[in-house]
């Protein structure tokens, strides 16, 4: 085997120097021609995309408390307990007998609870409990609103509703009574007196008999504008906090299913909410549609935002609707319209002013499927541009830029582009739109996010968007709209990461990412001046982050681990004393004879030291194969327990050396692994760059590459006459910004804020909503020229007053 020199590094590579690596700062020259505006920006341009993903809806901002309050998610009772008190028995099960719903044959609501009471004496009592999403949150002096449908048999005609704490202490409490053998929907009031997060919502009956429960749903009576059905105040107000110009929506993959029949049809998520569909969502939950079609529409006012509806086209992911079954979807498309902008006395509008707003909400765009490309798409967007623009010929019909490509014929008036990748890739794509076709179609970017080497959202993937949002911004004559994706994330239910909000049933932050589209949002300008920027490019760092081992389809043993930096020692195995100071992520682990040893086998095995950073470091260990199919993982710079950042020997069935990161590979080389011998391995990075040794055998040497460091963008507000500068810093270490302002006299300071931390990987939390967040800054103005400096890997967004 031989040394592989290299100025190849992977493009997932982390730029992950901190606040205590800055240098001196370089300068970088941003001129703005402020006497020259260009083209207008895109009204339209910041938004947001909200898919039923990660319990976005139900369990977050759907304000709803209970879980599976129609019963509907399964045959058995989820998320229901039974309670026995007092001596009384009973028991609990799920019926489809007699259901509430008037057409049983036609009924999306089948299902029913019943309690059987027996064995009940004085005192006791026997029913339900319901812990809603992860406990049901109660605030002291709050009401909530309890509606319930039921019915009995026997010797129960009422029944006892009350928040009880996490010890068990009632919270608050009502009587439901006139229950009889018929259904008949009850509703009640409850002062919580006081405040827990983990309270849970009891149903009780006393006597002997049976009750029917159904559509069981409580509310906080406070929630967002006080609307009926309506949404939880604090994560509609970090929507606000966006300055969102619209609202794209239901989905995502949500529109498509894994079927046809897990698709969204949106006729089956209006009306009363017992007639709404209870569907199977792809991201694993059952969605109660709560927050339908009408509601959406309504949101989207209420943010004084434009309403973007994305429509199945006739596909999933794993099958499609035949060609000559289509018209029933085209004709959902001109239903949904109709329902969205038709006058009230039209069949959907009329439906819409009984669902409580007659007039219309005036949705001027709809998206034609979602990820959906090649020649089944091609084939289908002509059935709906067609019907869609003879009848509404001013709504913009998007299109989805998918498998290499969108149709052109008819032409779409947006076509929307998806990108998730590294911070790296979004730094280098800075410019992609600069010279983009501007004879064709609008670009809508409808989903984009940094994914990797960001752990659960850090500084540096909020900074790699920014750059990306620059060039968004400067080339808003052809990119008419953008929004950051997923937006939403019970961090009990993480299905997709990063999200921009977290939260789980009382508290919810935003990722910095949230922070850089609300500081784009706020200040976006009205047409863009002509910027440019002079900086000297910055080198990718070397990964950065905790070391460890791993295995993949293999049995395997570490032993005399040890990391140095600087001549010194910062980290030395011990597995006498076992597994301290290590975290495992599958497999099966054991310190036995001074060796750590995984004994099991599958796929992306791993172990990781706790503490303990690569970076600038030297990291040797000793392994040994004792079986399976490839050799083992020499894991460092370990962002996130999820990614790829390793050294992986005898992969590719041992057949081949590679240096991993973000999905890609470098330092490649012939070699396997022998089962049963003892390797010496040696990772350093301690000279800027990354060598990799193997029984004192160099086998990678990659000296990273430069890439571009600064970025702006420039637009002047018509209406205040203002300058807005945006520029942002990816490299690891300080730039002074220099922004010089043509065409303009002496300029003042409206103001300046400035998103960076300490270390690029800082995230926020439940714990530190606030870590990484937009603090005031107060750049230096000498006439038309204002100077500051910018740590590494900032934002900071100035307003300047003429």
């Amino acid at each position: 085997m031989k040394t592989v020199p290299s100025t190849a590094f992977a493009a997932g590579a982390l730029l992950l120097y901190c606040a205590s690596d800055i240098q001196a700062a370089e300068s970088a020259s941003i001129r703005v021609d402020a006497a020259k505006p260009g083209h207008a920006v895109s009204s339209n341009l910041w938004g947001l995309f909200f898919e039923d993903i990660n319990l976005s809806a139900d369990g977050g901002l759907y304000g709803e408390l209970v879980r599976n309050r129609s019963f509907e998610d399964s045959e058995k009772p989820e998320h229901w307990q039974l309670v026995e008190r007092g001596g009384g028995k009973g028991r609990i099960a799920v019926t489809d007998e007699r259901p509430i719903a008037a057409e049983p044959g036609k009924s999306l609501n089948r299902r029913s609870l019943t309690i059987e009471v027996s064995g009940s004496g004085g005192g006791s009592a026997v029913g339900v409990a319901n812990e809603g999403y992860w406990g049901v949150p109660a605030k002291a002096g709050e009401s909530y609103l309890l509606s319930l449908a039921a019915r009995t048999e026997g010797g129960i005609s009422g029944l006892t509703v009350a928040l009880e704490s996490s010890d068990g202490k009632p919270l608050g409490s009502a009587r439901v009574g006139g229950v009889g053998s018929d259904w008949k929907t009850f509703n009640a009031k409850m002062v919580a007196s006081a405040t827990d997060s983990k309270t849970r919502l009891v149903i009780t009956a006393s006597g002997v008999g049976k009750v029917w429960l159904d559509m069981v749903s409580l509310f906080p009576e406070k929630t967002w504008k006080n609307r009926p059905n309506g949404m939880r105040p604090d994560l509609a107000e970090m929507l606000v906090g966006l300055y969102p110009k619209f609202l794209r929506f239901p989905g995502g993959c949500w529109v498509e299913g894994n079927t046809m029949a897990e698709s969204y049809r949106w006729k089956q998520t209006i009306g009363p909410l017992h007639e709404r569909r209870t569907q199977w969502n792809i991201w694993g939950y059952w969605a109660t549609h709560g927050l339908g079609y009408h509601e959406y529409l309504q949101l989207a006012e209420d943010l004084g935002a434009e309403p973007l509806f994305c429509i199945n086209v006739g596909m999933s992911h794993r099958e499609n609707v035949p060609m000559d079954k289509m018209d029933e979807y085209v004709q959902d498309a001109l239903d949904a319209l109709e329902y969205a902008n038709g006058p009230a006395t039209s069949r959907w509008g009329s439906l819409r002013a009984k669902n409580g707003h007659p007039k219309p909400f005036n949705m001027k765009y709809m998206e034609i499927g979602n990820e959906n490309g090649g020649p089944p798409y091609n084939e289908r967007w002509p059935l709906f541009h067609k019907a869609i623009k003879a009848k509404y010929p001013d709504v913009k019909l998007i299109a989805n830029h998918w498998a290499g490509g969108y149709p052109s014929k008819p032409s779409p008036d947006l076509v929307d582009e998806h990108y998730y990748s590294t911070p790296e890739f979004f730094i280098r794509e800075a410019g992609k739109y600069d010279n983009y076709d501007r004879k064709g179609p609008k670009v809508f970017v409808g989903e984009y996010a940094v994914t990797q080497n960001t752990g659960t959202g850090s500084l540096r993937g909020a900074i790699g968007e920014a750059a990306f949002m620059t060039g968004l911004e400067r080339n808003s004559d052809v990119v008419a709209m953008a929004c950051y994706a997923p937006l939403f994330v019970h961090v009990n239910h993480r299905r997709w990461n990063p999200d921009l909000i977290n939260f789980d049933n009382t508290r919810a932050y935003g990722l910095p990412s949230y922070y850089v589209q609300q500081m784009f949002a706020a200040d976006p300008g009205t047409r863009v001046l002509p910027t440019t920027v002079e900086a000297a490019e910055a080198p990718l760092p070397l990964p950065s982050g905790p070391v460890g081992v791993g295995t993949w389809n293999t049995q395997a043993e570490f032993k005399d681990l040890k990391v140095v930096k600087g001549g010194r020692v910062i980290y030395q195995s011990d597995f006498t004393a076992g597994k301290g100071g290590w975290k495992m992520a599958g497999g099966k682990w054991e310190t036995a004879d001074g060796v750590l040893r995984q004994t099991a086998g599958g796929e992306n095995v791993r172990a990781i030291v706790e503490g303990v950073d690569c970076s600038g470091c030297v990291y040797s260990l000793k392994a040994r194969k004792t079986g399976g199919d490839e050799g083992f993982l020499i894991l460092f710079g370990m962002a996130e327990h999820g990614a790829k950042s390793w050294w992986n020997l005898g992969g590719w069935g041992n057949q081949r050396h590679a240096f991993e990161l973000g999905g890609e590979e470098s330092g490649e080389a012939r070699g396997h692994i022998e089962t049963g011998k003892w390797y010496d391995i040696v990772v350093d990075t301690s000279g800027g760059r990354l060598k990799c040794s193997l029984d004192g055998k160099q086998l990678v040497d990659i000296v990273p590459p430069r890439i571009k460091s600064v970025f702006a963008s420039a637009t002047l507000d018509e209406p205040t006459g203002d300058i807005i500068v945006k520029i942002v810093n990816a490299a690891p270490d300080a730039r002074e910004a220099v922004v010089e302002l043509s065409g303009l006299g002496k300029v003042t300071l409206a103001k300046a804020l400035q998103l960076s931390s300490a270390n690029p990987m800082d995230e926020n939390s439940l714990d530190e909503p606030l870590k990484v967040s937009p603090k005031p800054v107060t750049p230096a103005v000498e006439g038309n020229r204002i100077r500051h400096t910018m740590p590494g890997n900032s934002l900071v967004v100035v307003r300047l007053k003429r």
